[in-house]
């Protein structure tokens, strides 16, 4: 990834607004190269499992502290449950 597509801001989550966390977030998920991008529907069936985990609270798994969203969509990463769920 070149510097230019960097998506720091240098700043926390804290000062961004909730639409800018989301937004870089997209953005990030966007950016990634396609070798190490699930399917469209790998993707999607990893958040419908989220969705019905009870480690779930407000977009975050409380299990590793990551954004469901952007651990789904990448091919390396797992669900870090003791079961894992995909």
């Amino acid at each position: 990834m070149d510097s230019a597509a960097r998506i720091c801001k240098r700043c926390l989550l804290r000062d961004m607004d909730e639409a800018g966390i989301f937004q870089s977030m997209y953005d990030y998920i966007a950016r990634l190269d396609e070798d190490d991008k699930v399917s469209d529907e790998e993707y999607e069936r990893r958040l419908g499992k989220c969705r019905e985990c009870e480690q779930l609270i407000s977009g975050m798994c409380r299990v590793c502290g990551c954004y469901v969203e952007m651990r789904a969509a990448m091919k390396v990463r797992h669900c870090p449950g003791i079961h894992p769920l995909w």
